[in-house]
């Protein structure tokens, strides 16, 4: 049997409820994980610098990946949306101390991506990603 391809919009409830958009798109065994700020449940962007952002961020992201059951292992791409690359290089070793507190020793394709501003005016980065989770582990829920 084909896999069911039909784009589920996933928005696991930890998260903001999404208005205009959707955390991710799962179609087929494909995760299309949506740019995630460092908003915390109050709609409101964490304090503390690059690395808290990092942290939420990043956080947001697995939180939408595990919804259907997803793994840190399973990402294959990850794109960061940078408001200061030489602010997020100076605490690179911090960021990555994270990154391996969360995801483990996993590290997909990635891009850093530098612009001039986020959605959030406060925000200094948003994550972007794409994971492929295997179907003993995939949860495909419910369209909204």
């Amino acid at each position: 049997m084909a896999p069911d391809l039909t784009p589920v919009p996933v928005n696991p409830p930890s998260l903001p409820r999404p208005s205009g958009y959707s955390h991710g798109t799962l179609s087929g065994n494909t995760l299309h994980l949506g740019g995630q700020t460092a908003l915390d449940r109050q709609m409101r962007i964490v304090p503390g610098g690059i690395v808290e952002q990092f942290r939420q961020a990043f956080g947001n992201l697995l939180a939408t990946l595990a919804e259907v059951g997803g793994l840190p292992q399973d990402l294959v791409s990850i794109t960061l949306y940078l408001t200061d690359i030489p602010d997020y290089q100076a605490h690179g070793k911090e960021i990555g101390q994270v990154w391996r507190e969360l995801a483990g020793p996993v590290y997909p394709a990635m891009a850093g991506i530098g612009t001039t501003a986020l959605w959030q005016p406060e925000a200094m980065i948003e994550i972007l990603g794409v994971a492929v989770v295997p179907d003993e582990r995939l949860v495909r829920p419910a369209a909204d």
